[in-house]
């Protein structure tokens, strides 16, 4: 095996400014309960020792201290029950359980009963990117300096749902109209802020930061491509344009089926794309490294559906192969499972992943 000669963050540099590393970069995204098998199957004290054995170049994601106001419940009413979680925006959430996993599910949508953009003005108060204590970030990143440090830029329509409510949510970008457009500027504008300020307190420290979007489900996009243009893309140029100013690469997830979009996100200026579902209508990987490979770095493609979670130990050889030849040939590609390892996937497929991309994937 040919010795590593550079550290995690100069390997994922050198993927973003499109040269090639030592070897392909390896990421690790999983639910907490996949994460906990994985370490009982690996005999792994905790995830830095599970990311060593693995060889696995994780990401080290900063976010501020929140020192707001201490209870956003008052945005409840009525109460919905014990064990509500209140996030900023006074959108209530519950854990779930799933028989295999729990995740919290957004229960209480505080902007759902308001009819007008005056009647949201009147009755809603707005979060402030002055509730954060910024100055903790260089504590976070503090003896990290071989890791690529991220921050969570946006993903206003993912919070525009909790805030009206999925369906309502949807149904506002065609019949209401002025709704949309005033709450997803309100959530740009706070992103913005927040993200202006992290860059502020570790100036040229954050490699990364997280644009984000789910436009697209398994078929086809969840929005037309001129909704996507109208309510979406202006917003996140906005925060693109700040990340590239401040020396930062943007990392641009999205699910599903978006071929139709990705033109419009190179042309935004998105340098990372994730999570390349390539069992998706039109997400062939092929054509993406052809048409793309270009402009853009690939970030995912392991398949979350089949390949890791039922798929055997050889499928998920052959596919992690099948990645490197084509997403990987001449660089631009970052080996990880499109979106969370679900705890339903074997051990030994998760294994079979990095131990195939790590022997098979130097330049």
């Amino acid at each position: 095996m040919p010795k590593e000669t550079m550290t995690p963050r100069e390997r994922w540099l050198s993927v973003l400014n499109h040269k090639k590393p030592d070897r392909i970069p390896m990421d690790y995204w999983a639910t907490p309960e996949a994460t906990k098998k994985l370490l009982e199957y690996l005999q792994c004290d905790n995830i830095n020792s599970l990311f060593n054995y693995l060889h696995i170049d994780p990401l080290i994601t900063v976010w501020p201290k929140y020192i707001g106001p201490p209870d956003r419940s008052g945005f409840i009413e009525p109460p919905v029950g014990s064990n509500v979680n209140v996030d900023i925006f006074g959108c209530g959430f519950k854990e779930i359980s799933y028989g295999t996993g729990a995740y919290q599910e957004c229960i209480y949508h505080p902007l759902a009963k308001y009819k007008t953009v005056e009647e949201i003005e009147k009755n809603y108060k707005w979060p402030s990117p002055d509730w954060y204590d910024y100055s903790t970030i260089k504590d976070q990143i503090k003896e990290k300096e071989k890791y690529p440090i991220q921050c969570y830029g946006s993903e206003p329509g993912w919070k525009y749902k909790h805030l009206r409510g999925d369906e309502q949510a949807f149904i506002d970008f065609v019949l209401y109209p002025e709704i949309a457009h005033y709450c997803i500027e309100k959530i740009f504008d706070f992103c913005y802020e927040v993200t202006r300020r992290i860059y502020e307190a570790v100036p040229g420290k954050i490699d990364l930061t997280y644009v984000a979007e789910d436009f697209g489900s398994q078929e086809d996009l969840m929005y037309s491509p001129t909704l996507i243009r109208e309510f979406f893309i202006p917003g996140m140029k906005r925060m693109i344009d700040l990340a590239h100013q401040a020396g930062s690469f943007v990392f641009h997830h999205s699910d599903g089926a978006i071929r139709k979009i990705i033109p419009d996100m190179i042309k935004a200026g998105i340098d990372i794309l994730n999570p390349i579902q390539w069992r998706c209508k039109g997400m062939d990987r092929e054509s993406l490294k052809r048409d793309f490979g270009d402009k853009i770095v690939f970030h995912g493609a392991m398949d979350n559906q089949y390949t890791l979670a039922f798929g055997s130990v050889k499928e998920v050889k052959k596919e992690v192969l099948d990645n490197i030849r084509i997403l990987g040939k001449d660089g631009g590609y970052i080996l990880a499972p499109c979106h969370n390892i679900q705890v339903v996937s074997p051990p030994e497929n998760i294994v079979a992943m990095y131990r195939t991309g790590y022997e098979n994937g130097w330049y």
